[in-house]
């Protein structure tokens, strides 16, 4: 056996230098942290470059070529139609109307359908189409790509425990219908009884 072997046998034997320790050693922990923040910051950045990101292009373009097949103009009508008084308009005006919004002008462009509301519903319509620019990421990430992160963080939990992503994109869908158009009608109820006490307020 040579020299050069031995020595290489004799030094993979030896045991690997202990880490250091006292002041030094604290710094060097903490400097490998504060890299690991970076890394990790990098790791979810590929992750979005080879995930979220091509799919929020693709489904961007697709909409688009849609809102253009459709006409704005067809939109535009739906909201004024929308606006009309009445029971038989509340669910579409705090259940369809918000979901077109959202959907084909995405946030924070979805609330000029407001517009063609009168004023006293306007605030009610707000409220509709702003509590479910979140509830919509699961199925149509486009419509909010800005805020992706808070559907994302979810899914990340129901990805760890091995559960299907779909059905949580249905069901936070589905609760965030119910929920805005109970919120649109009682925003326009507390919008109308605060109306008529300023009203009788101004009077006295």
């Amino acid at each position: 056996m040579s020299f050069a072997l031995s020595q290489l046998l004799v030094a993979a034997q030896d045991p690997p230098p202990a880490d250091p320790s006292g002041f030094l050693g604290t710094l060097a922990i903490w400097a490998e942290d504060f890299i690991g923040v970076f890394k990790a910051g990098a790791e979810t950045f590929v992750a979005l470059l080879t995930g979220i990101i091509p799919l929020l292009i693709v489904l961007l373009t697709a909409v688009n070529a849609l809102i253009k097949i459709v006409g704005p103009e067809r939109i535009d009508r739906f909201g004024a139609f929308a606006a009309r008084p009445g029971l038989a308009y509340l669910p579409l005006r705090y259940l369809v109307l918000p979901v077109v919004a959202v959907f084909f002008l995405t946030n924070p462009m979805c609330y000029t359908m407001g517009r063609f509301l009168p004023e006293e519903k306007k605030p009610a319509f707000y409220d509709s189409a702003v509590s479910f620019v979140h509830p919509i990421l699961g199925l149509f990430p486009h419509a909010n790509a800005g805020e992706y992160f808070v559907y994302g963080g979810i899914a990340a939990g129901i990805t760890a425990l091995n559960l299907p992503l779909g059905d949580l994109a249905v069901r936070y869908f589905l609760v965030g219908l119910v929920v805005i158009f109970i919120r649109g009608c009682t925003t326009e109820v507390i919008f109308r009884i605060m109306s008529r006490r300023s009203a009788k307020a101004q009077v006295a």
